[in-house]
C-alpha cells in the first residue's frame, strides 16, 4: 500500500516570534524554520507502518516555497521513499491546499493520506477535514493510534469525552495528534541518502488548482503581556480581590 503525507514549513517552535514593525505579516528574517510538529509526527506513522510491513511505499508533500523542500529532505531523511513539492511563493490558505493535496491524491491514488492535525502557524485545524469532504474519503481526526487491517484502518481519536475507535474502509484520511508516537532523529547516513533520493516539483497550475485566496491578512499584533500573578492569605482574601479587584465574580 502507497502511504501520502503531507508536510508543512513552519518556524520552528523554540523561536520567539516577532512581528514586523508595521504589523504587516510574522518577521521571518533569519529566523529558523521547521517542520511542523504535527506533521513529524504523521511522517513517523508512516515510516512505522512501513516497518510494520504495511506500507510499501511513502510519498510526502508539500506545498510552499522553493526553501520548503528543505522539509521534505528531512522527511526523506525520516524514511520517505520520494517527495513532491508544490511550489508557490503566494500565502496558501487551507482550502487551496486541499484542494491541491486532492489533485495529487487523484495521481497518487494513496491507500492511506496522513496530515498533521493542524500547523503550529496559523492554527487552523481545518485542511484534513477540508481534504476528506473534496475527496469523498473517510476521516480520522485527532488520531492517537493507527491500526492498519485487511483494506481498513481503526483510528483511535481524542474527543472531549475521552477516547473513540473509528473504523474506517481504505482509501482514507487521518489527522494526527500528539499522543500518537515520538517521532524519531535522523541519522547522518539517512540524510545523505535522502540527497539522492526523488523530489518532483509541481506548481498549482499544473495541478489545475487556482489558489487565489478569499481571505486577506490585515494586521498581526503581538498577545498583550500578562501582569504576574500574586499571593492571598486566605480565602476571604481571594473572594475579595475576585469580586472588587477582578470584578469577575458578583
Amino acid at each position: 500500500m502507497k502511504i501520502l503525507v503531507a508536510v508543512k514549513r513552519v518556524i520552528d517552535y523554540n523561536v520567539k516570534i516577532r512581528v514586523k514593525a508595521d504589523h504587516s505579516d510574522v518577521d521571518l528574517t533569519n529566523v529558523k524554520m521547521a517542520m511542523n510538529p504535527f506533521c513529524e509526527i504523521a511522517v513517523e506513522e508512516a515510516v512505522r507502518l512501513k516497518e510494520s510491513g504495511e506500507v510499501t511505499e511513502i510519498v510526502v508533500v508539500t506545498v510552499g516555497p522553493k526553501a520548503a523542500q528543505e522539509q521534505l529532505r528531512t522527511a526523506l531523511a525520516l524514511g520517505a521513499d520520494r517527495a513532491i513539492h508544490v511550489e508557490t511563493d503566494a500565502r496558501v490558505d487551507s482550502l487551496a491546499v486541499a484542494k491541491l493535496l486532492k489533485s495529487v491524491i487523484d495521481d497518487e491514488q494513496p491507500g492511506l493520506t496522513i496530515l498533521g492535525k493542524q500547523a503550529i502557524d496559523t492554527d487552523n485545524n481545518q485542511t484534513g477535514q477540508m481534504l476528506a469532504a473534496l475527496t469523498g474519503l473517510g476521516q480520522g481526526t485527532f488520531a492517537s493510534k493507527v491500526d492498519v487491517k485487511d483494506g481498513t484502518v481503526d483510528v483511535t481519536r481524542e474527543i472531549d469525552g475521552g477516547l473513540q475507535t473509528v473504523s474506517l474502509t481504505l482509501p482514507a484520511v487521518v489527522t494526527t495528534d500528539l499522543r500518537l508516537n515520538e517521532p524519531r532523529y535522523a541519522k547522518l547516513p539517512d540524510i545523505m541518502k535522502a540527497k539522492k533520493k526523488p523530489l518532483d516539483t509541481k506548481t498549482p497550475e499544473e495541478l489545475g488548482v487556482d489558489i487565489a485566496s478569499w481571505v486577506s491578512l490585515v494586521q498581526v499584533e503581538t498577545p498583550a503581556e500578562r501582569k504576574g500573578g500574586i499571593k492571598v492569605g486566605s480565602v476571604d482574601e481571594l473572594v475579595d480581590k475576585l469580586k472588587n479587584e477582578a470584578k469577575v465574580i458578583a
